[in-house]
């Protein structure tokens, strides 16, 4: 998987910033347990972290061509994490065309790949990366990232260059970046919302899904090479049904490949059913038998409270998947003292250095990890199923249909969940959040492709797809991300494959919920690969510890973030809604919602504390 990080800036020398460029990838430790490396010159260093999962001998970087440039520099230099999954049928490509190959690493792959194309490679790639391509003769730096966003990457412009690496950390490692906030980095926060190419640190940005950065002597600049685009759909249901599970077949096999101990996550939900029972498929036809993964707590499902979110513990349907595949299963078992210890809750906020959270679901997500961590070093997961196939329930529910916002906010907002309620008023009217959510709403409509002749429902459904893909996937996927690596596991996402994106994207709603069941589509791709009852099972989200005690450690932390002198939040809180929380946790638990709006709020907190975020333009503040 790796971390990536470096620098380019035309006005000074940059071999003389070892340190600095050290410090930036040092950062990055947890993404590259196996090995370090950095190159410098003139105007560019590049650094990188090692998770060795293909050709573990070889591959070191950044990787430098044999070719040379000029000065004797070597023609192209490439830092470069994730996996390019066609990287077989690249590499007999390219050797085909002349070009001499020393490692059997993608890596290698991609940078021979860009020697032959130049930037026009990234067309050519089946995966998830984030490159970056130091072109010497050119004296240009190249920043790909994959066209779904599975792999981060941020930059900061500076007024030599640029700055960047996976995480933001990287780039604050650098004196020339700042942690700064001003009012519309924190409508971010409060929104729970990932505008592609916006970070909340001022000056800071990433890289877009599906986007390439040029830096050179003459500035940046910035190239789409993917998007989502609408087309007619000519197939029957049949026919559709067959291409859905046909590509399927193709990704999960394409995506096991690996020298390293691979597993599969199992909540024995449809999604990753699906990618469970496909891969437990492979590994029997070599003749070897699949591991599979579950998290549960302590009792959770034994006296297991059903809500509108999860109608179902997941605990006896992973069982029943693990039986039926034939997987070696293992439960990994939680329980609140876990969930609360600081250390682990610490290395949680040194991992995710955004504010953006999912309750207890990052922190047990993350012993989640580090658990499997023992055993493997690759996981495969049934993320982005809900995104591509319509399975979230603003897809049929009437009113967040018809929101003039993002669905999730109207949905969160019903069941308590608005970011405004803990905060002053003075406060949220002074940064302008509901106009920023407005702006927000109208640049996201404005990017869906629009298919001629398509219904008013159709067209409706097509902006839901598209906001959820957009808008919503890159926050999940940012998360698996960063729990996995905090704890050095790569996961990997085969329902993020662009090819089976393109293809749902345009089948129509009826088919996708054809019969009036939620995902119907890839059901019938599926059937027969799982037992009923699973192949029938209604959605439940990723569980939830459901302990008084936690929530009421919770309101510990919200109120510190409220009443401490030094707390950053403080004067932006309202101390009477505050106090209104509290007292819910006197006779019982918090609802989920009100459970990530308190922690959501208590991180935000810790985050301006850990990173030392300077707020800027706020009101209360300098």
């Amino acid at each position: 998987m790796c971390g990536i990080t470096g620098w380019v800036d035309f006005t000074r020398d940059l071999t003389y910033e070892h340190r600095a460029v050290t410090a930036m990838t040092a950062t990055l430790a947890a993404r590259g347990p196996d090995a370090a490396g950095v190159w410098l010159d003139t105007h560019a260093a590049l650094g990188h972290r090692r998770l060795s999962v293909i050709d573990l001998e070889h591959g070191a970087q950044p990787m430098r061509t044999p070719e040379r440039g000029p000065g004797d520099r070597p023609r192209a230099v490439l830092s470069y994490g994730g996996e390019i999954y066609n990287f077989r049928e690249l590499r007999e490509e390219l050797a085909l065309l002349g070009h001499r190959f020393t490692t059997r690493s993608d890596t290698e792959v991609a940078l021979r790949a860009y020697l032959q194309w130049g930037a026009d490679f990234v067309h050519r790639l089946n995966g998830m990366y984030a490159i970056a391509v130091w072109d010497t003769a050119r004296e240009e730096l190249l920043l790909v990232r994959d066209r779904l966003g599975v792999k981060p990457l941020f930059y900061y412009p500076t007024d030599g260059g640029v700055l960047f690496g996976s995480e933001p950390k990287a780039v604050l490692a650098n004196p020339l970046a700042e942690a700064a906030a001003g009012p519309e980095e924190l409508c971010d926060a409060l929104l729970f919302l990932r505008t592609p190419g916006r970070v909340p640190f001022r000056g800071m940005h990433e890289v877009k899904p599906g986007h390439l950065l040029r830096v050179g002597r003459s500035g940046a600049t910035e190239e789409r090479y993917w998007a989502l685009e609408a087309r007619p759909h000519a197939d029957d249901l049949p026919t559709t049904v067959a291409t859905v599970r046909e590509l399927l077949d193709d990704i999960v096999p394409r995506q096991m490949v690996a020298d390293v101990p691979l597993v599969s996550l199992l909540s024995g939900g449809l999604d990753s059913s699906t990618v469970t029972a496909l891969a437990a498929r492979a590994r029997a036809a070599d003749g070897e038998r699949l591991a599979t993964f579950s998290v549960d707590f302590t009792g959770h499902t034994e006296n297991f409270r059903a809500d509108a979110i999860r109608p179902t513990p997941d605990g006896p349907y992973a069982l029943e998947v693990a039986r039926h595949v034939g997987s070696d299963h293992h439960m990994i078992t939680l329980d609140r003292a876990r969930l609360l210890d600081p250390a682990v809750r610490k290395t949680v906020l040194g991992a995710w250095d955004l504010p953006f959270n999912f309750a207890d679901l990052d922190v047990s997500l993350h012993l989640l990890f580090t658990a499997v961590r023992e055993h493997a070093t690759v996981a495969l997961s049934g993320e982005g199923a809900d995104e591509v196939f319509g399975g979230y329930l603003w897809f049929s529910d009437p009113q967040a249909r018809k929101a003039e916002t993002f669905p999730w906010l109207r949905l969160g907002a019903h069941r308590g969940l608005d970011p405004r309620s803990l905060f002053h008023p003075w406060f949220v009217d002074g940064i302008d959040l509901a106009e920023y959510e407005a702006d927000l709403y109208r640049t996201a409509l404005a990017e869906v492709p629009v298919l001629e002749g398509e219904s008013a429902e159709e067209r409706r459904t097509r902006e839901l797809g598209h906001l959820t893909l957009t808008r919503w996937l890159p926050i999940l996927l940012d998360k698996k991300d960063r729990m996995g690596m905090a704890a050095g596991l790569e996961g990997r996402v085969p329902f993020c494959d662009h090819r089976l994106v393109e293809y749902v994207f345009n089948v129509p709603w009826e088919m996708k919920s054809f019969g009036g069941e939620e995902k119907a589509l890839l059901r019938a791709a599926a059937a027969d690969l799982l037992p009923e009852p699973v192949l029938r099972r209604k959605k439940a989200a990723y569980p939830s510890i459901q302990d008084p005690a936690y929530d009421r450690a919770l309101i510990t932390g919200l109120a510190a973030a409220a009443g401490e002198a030094d707390a950053p939040l403080g004067p932006f809180l309202d101390g009477d809604a505050v106090r209104r929380v509290t007292a819910r946790t006197a006779g019982g638990s918090l609802s989920e919602f009100e459970r990530i709006l308190v922690e959501s709020t208590v991180r935000m907190d810790d985050w301006l504390r850990t990173y030392d975020v300077t707020l800027t333009d706020v009101k209360g503040t300098h």
